[in-house]
């Protein structure tokens, strides 16, 4: 227990001495899909019906996916850490008459990734690249002079 309380103290004390440069939100934003079942074609033509069913609006400061999942919609963000940037995307998202079923905030030093369940209508003429760039502008409100 000793040796690994000294070797985390050693690894904080080294970061802090030399921060290292902080990976772009882009290199961060690497969404995996599972493997497809080897076994079944029918699985591997469904994921990548999934792949095509999206849409993605990415920009120095901010990395925007919106996804089709079943009569949901996936929306995630990464971004450097902005205070009051959810605020602005559930606003955003009300505005345009969404329901949020469900939102994840992940953060790792000064990254943060939101993540956003949202529920679209029948009656919903938006599309996935219109949402991602509506999306995209909230985080680029504060940048218009």
């Amino acid at each position: 227990m000793q040796l690994v309380l000294q070797s985390l103290e050693a690894k904080k004390k080294r970061k802090s001495l030399s921060p290292s440069p902080t990976p772009s939100p882009r290199s961060l934003f690497q969404f995996n899909p599972s493997p497809p079942n080897s076994n079944s074609p029918l699985e591997s033509d469904s994921s990548q019906t999934v792949k095509e069913l999206g849409a993605c609006c990415n920009s120095p400061v901010a990395d925007v996916e919106a996804k089709f999942s079943g009569s949901n919609v996936i929306l995630r963000t990464l971004s450097k850490r902005i205070p009051g940037q959810v605020v602005k995307i559930v606003s955003a998202l009300e505005r345009l008459d969404f329901d949020i079923l469900h939102l994840n905030i992940s953060s790792m030093e000064d990254t943060v990734l939101y993540s956003f369940v949202i529920k679209i209508g029948l009656e919903c003429q938006l599309s996935l690249e219109d949402l991602a760039v509506e999306v995209q502008q909230c985080f680029c409100q504060d940048m218009i002079y």
